[in-house]
């Protein structure tokens, strides 16, 4: 009979599925393994991505089973967000109804794969028996005092009138549908204090063994602490002062000049008259500008005169104040001080607005020489009493003196800034609180949670939020005092939602609570986690936040959510592009002419080479046409074998025949001993060399694949060793020997983490009746391992000449005896004198002769 995948495959996941057998156990006999998937937006459509992410884990969480843990691996869907809304307005389907039917669509998808998940424990984050808790999680926050309102900049379309989200500005800075500049405006918003938790989330990275370094490395980066002074410039004429952080108070005698960002409360107080009306100009236009604009290296720094002065409090000078596009007013303190002689921006800056610029600091050699700024260590100068000290002794000197002279004081910052989480949206989590008149923001009783979102919506695109315009969901009574209030209508930031689903994942079904205390901690943390290296800062950072948090309140007991981290590489398709013109071109518009590829409708040479699969590049492939034509068994098994998961893959149709060759040879392989098999089995008394060579290949391929599985998790080498181990098999095809059905059972068990449907079906045929998925992993037998014997080369002044069998356990004294007495040493060594005679235990003799 021919291996037939879709068959086999469409039997055992029906099949699977009315055993239970993917189910998570609760036996705490055994130990735990949470083998996780960053979970999908549901788009409703699978792409390759997908498929390497939860295949890797899905091998992982199989192989654990196997080896006696308790496994959880659960599947569920990030499902709020933009598309589902953008959907609504270009579609006039309901945001809910959309996503359901890609929930639906997907999860069949997945499923085709033969993933061991347990659906059972399935979670949408658009569910209100989800997103309850996601309301309750938040009034944690808001209980800790570690949720709070302030105002903050947002991108606002001035046509449509409506908040954008940065994803619907495109690189020009305009309006995704209105085709308007977008402007920055600022609106009171929702943050959650994760700079109260900066410092542990830094050294916490230090017990994340299990992680990438580069993961590490970018946290870190972007949590950025800085260790520097805090320092005050008063305002002249004013009992007001512009507070600046800087990490080179040594710089500080340098300083001819402070600049503000334009959204400063100090900016407009501090303009003059005569600037008012280019100070306004100047702001209004930088408005229109978004943060990245505003920030860009290779952009030119704007900035523009208030007329306003402020005093360098440690030379008592004067120095004017500026605003300047590349100042934010949500970082840091909003005001930098300018020392252009030592800071390459400064100097650039400096430069453009005819500003002074003052050395204060040299190279131990005195010299320098400022065609650019000198941001290196050296020696302080034109610093007063500070003159001839080291930049590192100078920064510790003048914050002492700053803080004796009541100037400033040490501080440490953060680059982190606390989370934005308000979204003018109307798919998205709503946020528990009303807005009262007398007793202010009030947060919704937990009885009355989940604040639902409402059906009765109309989607423009235009305007306020949906939510803001739907005033009967809007005005409720204050749940304190009773007078008439506001509801809030922000929605939170999706990154709240996959902050904590993998808690949710332990007690899935709980109606009264998130999740019971002692099955959160019986599970967590997560043991495996696997995912794209796109989301290695900001939901890996949210995630570790909330986790600390809820330690904090007794939530839970675990400081870090996942031990081990892997990072997949991406899935790269063959990509055509006109170098000329640089637009992409489909590979069914590609011809090979004259050794070189080229566009069959213009005849123009195009260049090829690899690049993540994409729509709009043309190169992608669609795993369901894979499915179809191979088997998942097939797909799985190329995506694990091609590269190892952390590096990038490169699909190729080639490899994936190959991997499907591989497969319909395991299939004939073992249908031919099912077919050849004797009714009894003989019993060995002792073991030939062709029995001892074949246990010595089925042991060595467990020793081996058990390796590749720990650790870092080399499926591909492992997949060779499958390969080694069949290609042992059938060269020697000895079906009556229990030697041969251990090889055959051990190499179905071995597969069976990575092609689980057609292991599942031979292993039926072998004549078991218990799931092959149920067998516990094979265990290696040291003494099958062991050689008698090795082949010894000879050689003859250097040249080999032969190869002999000698025992493994020869000695130097036996080896060159055996050698001397061989046919080979007979027939080139006679008549010739030895000279010498090299031995190499375990591979050579060497005769050196005249």
């Amino acid at each position: 009979m021919p291996y037939n995948p879709a068959e086999i495959e469409q039997k055992w996941q029906k099949i699977w599925q009315q055993m239970g057998l993917d189910k998570t156990p609760e036996n705490a006999d055994k130990p735990k393994f949470y083998a996780l998937s960053m979970f999908p937006y549901p788009s409703g459509n699978l792409h390759m991505g997908h498929v390497r992410n939860y295949t890797i884990t899905d091998v992982i969480a199989r192989l654990k089973r196997m080896q006696g843990y308790r496994v959880l691996h659960p599947m569920g869907w990030d499902a709020f967000g933009l598309p589902a809304e953008n959907a609504a307005i270009e579609r006039g389907v309901p945001p809910a109804k959309w996503t359901d039917q890609n929930i639906a669509q997907m999860k069949r998808q997945l499923q085709q794969l033969g993933l061991s998940i347990d659906w059972e424990r399935e979670v949408a984050t658009c569910s209100p028996e989800y997103y309850r808790w996601t309301q309750w999680l938040f009034l944690q926050f808001f209980e800790s005092g570690l949720a709070y309102q302030k105002e903050a900049a947002v991108n606002w379309d001035p046509i449509d009138q409506t908040v954008l989200a940065n994803e619907q500005v495109d690189s020009e800075g305009k309006s995704w549908r209105s085709g308007a500049k977008v402007e920055r405006k600022l609106l009171r918003q929702w943050f959650l204090k994760i700079t109260d938790y900066a410092e542990q989330l830094l050294t916490d990275l230090d017990k994340l063994t299990g992680w990438p370094e580069r993961v590490k490395t970018m946290q870190a980066n972007w949590i950025g602490k800085s260790v520097g002074a805090y320092l005050e410039f008063p305002l002249v004429n004013s009992t007001e002062k512009i507070a600046v952080f800087t990490t080179r108070p040594d710089t500080v005698y340098g300083v001819t000049y402070v600049v503000l960002a334009p959204e400063h409360p100090l900016t407009l107080q501090v303009t003059t008259p005569e600037q008012k009306s280019a100070v306004e100009t100047f702001i209004q236009e930088i408005a229109s500008e978004s943060e990245l604009e505003r920030t860009a290296e290779d952009k030119p720094k704007r900035g523009i005169k208030t007329g306003g002065l402020a005093i360098n409090p440690f030379t008592g000078e004067e120095i004017p104040i500026l605003i300047a596009d590349y100042v934010l007013y949500e970082y840091g303190t909003g005001a930098v001080m300018g020392v252009p002689a030592h800071d390459s921006r400064d100097f650039k800056f400096a430069r453009e607005n005819n500003l002074p610029i003052k050395i204060v600091i040299t190279p131990e050699s005195g010299e320098i020489e400022l065609k650019d700024a000198y941001t290196e260590a050296g020696i302080m100068i034109n610093s007063a009493q500070f003159n001839g000290l080291n930049s590192q002794e100078g920064k510790t000197a003048i914050i002492d003196y700053a803080t004796a002279q009541g100037y400033g004081k040490a501080r440490i910052q953060y680059r982190l800034r606390d989370w934005l989480i308000s979204r003018q949206r109307y798919w998205g989590c709503p946020i528990p609180v009303i807005h009262c008149p007398n007793c202010g923001t009030v947060p919704v009783p937990i009885d009355n949670l989940p604040v639902t979102l409402p059906e009765n919506v109309e989607f423009s695109g235009r305007g306020a939020s949906p939510l803001a315009k739907l005033e009967d969901w809007v005005n409720v009574d204050c749940p304190r005092c009773g007078t008439p209030a506001k509801r809030e209508t922000d929605t939170m930031d999706t990154f709240i939602d996959s902050s904590w689903y993998f808690l949710r994942y332990t007690d899935a079904k709980n109606e009264d609570i998130p999740f019971q205390f002692e099955k959160v901690n019986d599970w967590m943390p997560v043991d495996q986690y696997v995912g794209g290296i796109e989301h290695a800062i900001l939901h890996l950072l949210y995630s570790r936040f909330f986790t600390k948090v809820l330690r904090d309140r007794g939530l839970v007991n675990v400081d870090e959510p996942f031990n081990r981290l892997l990072t997949q590489g991406m899935v790269q398709g063959l990509t055509y592009k006109n170098p000329e013109t640089g637009k992409y071109v489909p590979a069914e518009n590609v011809i090979y002419k004259e050794d070189k590829y080229c566009d069959k409708d213009t005849g123009e040479v195009l260049s090829f080479f690899f690049e993540k699969m994409s729509k709009s590049k043309y190169n992608g492939v669609d795993p369901l046409k894979v499915l179809e034509k191979y088997g998942a068994d097939t797909a799985r098994m190329f995506i694990l074998f091609t590269a190892p998961p952390e590096k990038d893959l490169q699909w190729e149709d080639a490899g994936v025949e190959g991997q499907f060759r591989f497969l319909n040879r395991v299939w004939r392989l073992v249908s031919e001993y099912i077919e050849n098999k004797p009714k009894q089995v003989k019993k060995i008394e002792t073991f030939s060399k062709t029995d001892k060579d074949l246990r010595r290949a089925i042991h060595t391929a467990i020793k081996e694949i058990s390796e590749d599985l720990e650790g870092d998790y080399q499926f591909n080498t492992a997949i060779s060793e499958l390969m080694k181990l069949s290609n042992a098999l059938g060269d020697n095809k000895c079906f009556a020997s229990p030697i041969y059905r251990e090889g055959i059972e051990t190499l179905l068990i071995l597969l069976s983490l990575f092609a689980p449907h057609l292991s599942e079906e031979l292993w039926q045929a072998l004549g078991h009746n218990q799931s092959i998925h149920l067998q516990p992993w094979p265990k290696v037998d040291s003494t099958a391992l062991i050689v008698d014997e090795i082949t010894l080369v000879i050689q003859i002044l250097g040249k080999t000449r032969g190869t002999i069998q000698v025992p493994a356990s020869a000695d130097k004294s036996t080896l060159e005896t055996l050698a001397l007495e061989s046919e080979i040493a007979q027939r080139y060594l006679e008549g010739k004198e030895i000279k010498k005679v090299i031995v190499v235990p375990g591979k050579l003799v060497n005769f050196v002769v005249v």
